[in-house]
């Protein structure tokens, strides 16, 4: 008497066959950790900055006598200063200890070409006393905006709107306190005051 076979449905044999082709891992193995391209100097960097916020929160921070620990207003910044230190020290350590992954020249190249925003915004901060809140949104709108390579003039007129919009939501909307430009100085007065209050 002969058994007879019954086909194994193809999913279940394409399972199997995963299945057998799948390698034991260790804990080890399932966890292990790379160091990434720039991640010892950003470690080394954040670890620095940490210590130096901790030699420095005396001078920053109080304790006041006959509050309770948590309610202390020195509690939350210290309490975050430690754990940015012993984090920081971990994150340290397990970088020091993580096979290397090569790059680290490219990506802090690349760090530092985005620091070429940080820069423009330090001059946007720097024009907007000398020629206006309105005139320097515009101007800078259209400027980053040439600068990542728009050239046609629906996407600059976009621009000029978008900055034209941030001074209205935030100058003459929400009233927030904005220097005014120099170049108000240069109006008729009643123009000057509008200017000023609004622009």
């Amino acid at each position: 008497m002969t058994l007879m076979k019954w086909p194994v449905p193809s999913c279940i044999g394409h399972f199997l066959k995963d299945r057998a082709m799948i390698k034991a891992k260790t804990l080890q193995d399932l966890f292990k950790r790379y160091r990434r391209p720039g991640d010892l100097v950003f470690a080394l960097t954040f670890f620095a900055f940490s210590l130096f916020l901790l030699a420095t929160i005396d001078g920053q921070v109080t304790w006041h006598k006959g509050t309770r620990f948590l309610a202390q207003p020195a509690f939350v910044p210290w309490a975050a200063v430690i754990c940015m230190v012993v984090f920081g020290a971990l994150h340290l350590l397990s970088s020091l200890l993580s096979p290397r992954i090569m790059g680290r020249l490219s990506e802090m190249g690349f760090w530092l070409r985005s620091c070429e925003y940080a820069v423009w915004f330090m001059i946007y901060v720097f024009a907007v006393p000398r020629i206006g809140y309105l005139f320097a949104s515009i101007l800078f709108a259209v400027i980053l905006s040439l600068r990542l390579g728009y050239r046609s003039p629906k996407m600059l007129g976009i621009a000029a709107v978008f900055g034209v919009a941030v001074v209205l939501v935030f100058k003459t909307f929400l009233q927030v306190k904005v220097p005014g430009g120099l170049i108000y100085e240069y109006l008729p007065t009643a123009m000057r005051s509008f200017m000023l209050t609004y622009f």
